[in-house]
């Protein structure tokens, strides 16, 4: 091309250049979009990781020692002269867990009926929980000596809650690593979220407290249960007449209380309900109280889970037992009380209970026995109650008089021959030297002398007012009251803590009409209320 006249040199009319196309961009290879799926999908699981790190976290174990010496626990547990419960040593596993779990029956009172031990071996997938009854003898200073009387005795709450604990720990002989305080009705919650629970309620019930609001209407038979139904079976003992219920009270109760439970956790465990964990954090947060965090509950939830815990491996077992009577100072009669078989007890404590390798023998465990002269003992040695360990000093009776031929005025009627004065309408006869009264159906009253039946006299009352453990007259709070001899009014107790539950002594007979606890604790009304608590709660 010429340069200067833009003319081809062969001639003829020159091309117009095409302009050049953009390169189009090269598509990713196949191994590439692979690793870029991968680079996605790692980056997911790695957000997954972290959240289910901060969402389930392993609890660590508790240093008790560390505890009490730091001072960080709200009030320091007095163990008493007894042997104190262990608190560390070699582990079984390194995953071996014990949880003290107590139900608290708001609508009974806030008794704390409900007491399980429970055991949980996460290395080998294996549970234990164990129920204690209700009735049990524990080593404590008050005459009436039911366990579930102490969360009462000290007054409730978190205090309560603390010495509950103490005692079953040194009914054990090691101090569980947790705590669970559970309020009776989120069980009931729970079930509810679940959608109910299958199970086959083992009798009619039918029971009507209106005091309470409580009412247990449920027929035998399998099938689907509201919370609502769930928590009437929990509760009943027995009907309102008393002839029909467990043959066996609360040993009775505590079976289907297990039974139930076996039920609700297996039917929890299964997958479909893994979506509902929003609904169980609800009732978590406004029903428990425990020293575990809900992110550690979550980890023993995932390692139950994904661990493959069977229901096959996990043993809900009563603590071996026998019945027993001991005489009761305050009430003057024989009060019945559940007592651990020590030897049974002894090897479930060192098979299933107990986290720590080294072997309890039973001077580690604080086992009360009756014993044939009607004092109580410890396998431990040390009774709390001093005057419990000696043969109990019952009332005596004073002999009836014999009959003698009245003296008749002159109109026949009948007259006292010291005083002259008219027979009283009730068949006795009143001496204004003395005050004293004579029943002729019951025995004498030796007139100015008040005998108590400790065999303690008063010599100038004639009718005071006297302690719980003389039968007679209006009921102190404390034990052991003496009589002041120049005033007819109780003298100071011996020490005794009042009525954590408020009992009263009825003032005619001092008899075992109660309708809380003497003598400084104890729960005698709790007897007959069906609703005390989960045992699993009247």
């Amino acid at each position: 091309m010429d340069r200067e006249n833009g003319k081809h040199p062969t001639g003829g009319t020159p091309k117009k250049s095409r302009p050049k196309k953009p390169k189009k961009p090269s598509r990713l290879t196949r191994q590439q979009k692979l690793l870029i799926a991968v680079a996605v999908v790692l980056a997911i699981v790695l957000i997954a990781v972290v959240a289910c790190q901060s969402l389930f976290v392993r609890p660590d174990l508790p240093d008790k020692n560390a505890d009490a010496d730091s001072g960080t626990q709200e009030e320091e547990i007095d163990w008493g002269e007894g042997t104190r419960p262990r608190s560390d040593g070699e582990r079984k596993s390194q995953d071996y867990y014990t949880v003290l779990i107590l139900g608290r029956d708001t609508g009974g009172g806030g008794n704390t009926d409900t007491m399980l031990l429970a055991s949980y071996d996460v290395t080998n997938q294996k549970a234990t929980v164990m129920s204690i009854p209700r009735d049990t003898m524990v080593n404590v200073s008050w005459d009436i000596k039911r366990i579930n009387s102490v969360y009462n005795y000290y007054g409730g709450g978190d205090r309560g809650i603390q010495y509950l604990y103490k005692e079953i720990a040194q009914l054990v002989g090691f101090e569980p690593d947790y705590q669970v305080v559970v309020e009776w009705d989120a069980v009931g919650q729970i079930v509810d979220a679940m959608g109910g629970v299958w199970f086959d309620v083992p009798r009619n019930m039918n029971y009507d407290d209106p005091y309470q609001d409580l009412h247990i209407h449920q027929e035998k038979g399998y099938r689907l249960l509201t919370g609502d139904d769930a928590m009437q079976v929990l509760r009943y003992r027995h009907d309102n007449d008393m002839r029909y219920g467990y043959p066996d009270g609360d040993l009775g109760r505590i079976k289907t209380q297990q039974a139930f439970l076996t039920a609700m956790v297996d039917q929890l465990l299964q997958i479909k309900n893994v979506t509902k964990i929003n609904q169980f954090i609800q009732v978590f947060q406004n029903n428990v109280e425990t020293d575990l965090s809900f992110q550690n509950i979550l980890w023993f939830a995932q390692q139950a889970i994904l661990g493959g815990l069977s229901m096959e491996n996990v043993e809900f077992v009563t603590m071996p037992n026998r019945t027993a009577s001991c005489w009761s100072r305050t009430y003057h009669n024989y009060q019945s009380y559940v007592v651990p078989s020590a030897d049974e007890l002894l090897e479930l404590v060192n098979t299933k209970l107990s986290p720590y390798t080294e072997v309890f023998t039973l001077s580690d465990l604080d086992i009360m026995s009756v014993n044939s002269d009607g004092s109580i003992s410890s396998s431990t040695g040390h009774v709390e109650d001093s005057r419990a360990a000696r043969p109990p000093v019952k009332p005596t009776t004073p002999s009836k008089p014999e009959e003698e031929t009245p003296t008749v005025d002159e109109n026949g009627n009948p007259i006292d021959p010291d005083t002259g004065l008219p027979v009283t309408p009730d068949g006795g006869t009143t001496d204004p030297g003395t005050g004293g009264t004579t029943d002729p159906g019951s025995g004498t009253t030796d007139p100015g002398t008040g005998t108590t039946p400790d065999g303690g006299t008063d010599p100038g009352t004639g009718g005071g007012t006297t302690g719980p453990d003389t039968g007679e007259g209006t009921t102190g709070t404390g034990t052991d009251g003496t009589t002041d001899p120049g005033t007819g009014t109780s003298g100071t107790p011996d020490g005794g803590t009042p009525d954590a539950g408020g009992g009263t002594t009825d003032s005619g007979t001092g008899d075992s009409q109660t309708s809380g606890t003497g003598d400084g604790g104890g729960d005698a009304a709790a007897e007959e209320a069906p609703d005390d608590g989960f045992i699993i709660v009247s």
